[in-house]
């Protein structure tokens, strides 16, 4: 399998090769004026149904792509054309981290920031220490659920966490406790009134997001005009 280069179409899908086999992704370019990103989203659990289809991760790739970034968003291991098979969170790191060279490699030009919801926000976490990204966005990040004690915390880099009060999936104090026991903590916010899939919260979801993102934005691509 050849490795794809990096897509200027508007929405592409492509087959990159992984550490288990095909990794199945989906390539789409920012909404408005470009700025030099590019943005890796990670999926939920895929034993629970979760793909790079889910609403929580579209709606962040939407105001990812709406604040200037290209997105990624890639099935993991066993997941729709990806092949493989789940692998608790392990193989699952190996996923992320072949696609963020694949990102690295035809994008040099652009930052890299990650994004993560829910188990997707775990594997991000997990490969924050190694992959160093200028952004990290962790939605939901199911502290309590999965062991967060082999995590380096985040540091050096601006880092985003959004959660659900009514969070029925992940225990929002079991996040809060998290969050202050790290000698760096990240900017949170809280969303009242929301559960763990942001059912009728989507575009708070979305706003979060881009007002989280926005102090931290590099410059526009300047047009070719040649």
């Amino acid at each position: 399998m050849s490795i794809p280069a990096f897509p200027s179409d508007a929405s592409t899908t492509l087959t990159l090769p992984g550490p288990a086999g095909a990794i199945e992704m989906i390539v789409e370019a920012a909404e408005t004026a470009p700025r030099p990103i590019v943005a890796i989203v990670c999926h939920p659990l895929p034993t629970e149904g979760g793909s790079m289809h889910n609403k929580v991760v579209t709606m962040t790739a939407r105001a990812l792509r709406e604040s200037g970034a290209a997105t990624v968003r890639f099935n993991f291991r066993g997941v729709g054309a990806s092949e493989g098979e789940f692998d608790e969170g392990e193989g699952e790191c190996e996923d992320l981290r072949a696609v963020a060279a694949w990102v690295r490699a035809t994008r040099p030009d652009a930052q890299l920031w990650l994004a993560g919801f829910s188990f997707g926000a775990y594997v991000s976490l997990r490969m924050a220490d190694e992959l160093q990204p200028k952004l990290l966005i962790s939605i939901a990040p199911p502290a309590g659920r999965w062991d967060f004690d082999r995590i380096a915390p985040p540091s050096g880099y601006p880092w985003l966490v959004i959660q659900g009060e009514a969070d029925e999936i992940v225990d929002p104090n079991a996040v809060y406790a998290w969050i202050e026991s790290l000698r760096q903590p990240p900017e949170l916010v809280r969303m009242p009134d929301t559960g763990h899939f942001f059912h009728r919260r989507l575009i708070d979801l979305r706003g979060a997001i881009k007002h989280g993102v926005r102090a931290h934005l590099p410059p526009e691509i300047a047009p070719d005009l040649s």
